[in-house]
C-alpha cells in the first residue's frame, strides 16, 4: 500500500477515535525511523466554537493531558490492529501539538489571538522575513501581529511559510 494511503488510513482511524474522547487530531505522520516505523499521532482540544462562551486561552489553558494521550493511545492501538492499516511492526506516539505549536491556518490565528508568536514569510514585510509579536486577529486574508512599539504588521496568509506560538510563563 502506498505510503499516503497508509498516513490517510491512520488519520482518518485517528480522527474517529479522538473524537470519541471530544478531542481534535491535529496531525499524523508516520517516518521511518532507526527504531522501524514510527506513528505519530498529535492530539489537541477542539477550538471554541462561536457562541460556546470561551476563549482561546480558556481552552488552551486546560491542554491535552497525559490521560487524554493514554485512552487515544490505547484505543488507536487496538483500531490499528483490528484494521490491519499497516503491513509492519510500529510504534505508536501520541502527543499534543506543545506550547509552541505550529500555526496552519485561519482557524488557528483567530483561535490564539492574544497570544505571543514568530511568523516567517516568503517575501520582506517592513523589512522583515522573521516577525514576532502578539497575535491581533485577522483582518480579510491579512493576520495583524502587534510587534515592539505597539506596531501592528499586516502579513497576508498566502505569504507565511511557517508560524508558532511563543513558550509564555
Amino acid at each position: 500500500m502506498p505510503w499516503n494511503e497508509e498516513t490517510d488510513l491512520v488519520r482518518t482511524l485517528a480522527h474517529r477515535v479522538a473524537r470519541t474522547w471530544g478531542l481534535d487530531v491535529f496531525d499524523v505522520q508516520l517516518r521511518r525511523e532507526s527504531i522501524g516505523l514510527v506513528v505519530r499521532v498529535f492530539i489537541d482540544r477542539p477550538a471554541p466554537g462561536p457562541g460556546d462562551g470561551a476563549t482561546a486561552s480558556e481552552s488552551t489553558a486546560e491542554g491535552v493531558t497525559v490521560e487524554d494521550c493514554q485512552h487515544v493511545s490505547h484505543d488507536l492501538s487496538a483500531a490499528l490492529d483490528v484494521e490491519d492499516v499497516l503491513d509492519q511492526a510500529y510504534t505508536l506516539e501520541v502527543s499534543s501539538p506543545g506550547l509552541d505549536r505550529p500555526l496552519r491556518g485561519v482557524e488557528d490565528y483567530r483561535r490564539f489571538t492574544g497570544r505571543l508568536a514568530t511568523i516567517v514569510v516568503s517575501e520582506p514585510i517592513d523589512g522583515q522575513q522573521h516577525l514576532s509579536g502578539r497575535l491581533r486577529g485577522l483582518d480579510a486574508d491579512d493576520v495583524l501581529l502587534e510587534g515592539g512599539r505597539q506596531r501592528v504588521h499586516r502579513i497576508p496568509l498566502a505569504s507565511i511559510t511557517r508560524a508558532r506560538l511563543n513558550v509564555e510563563f
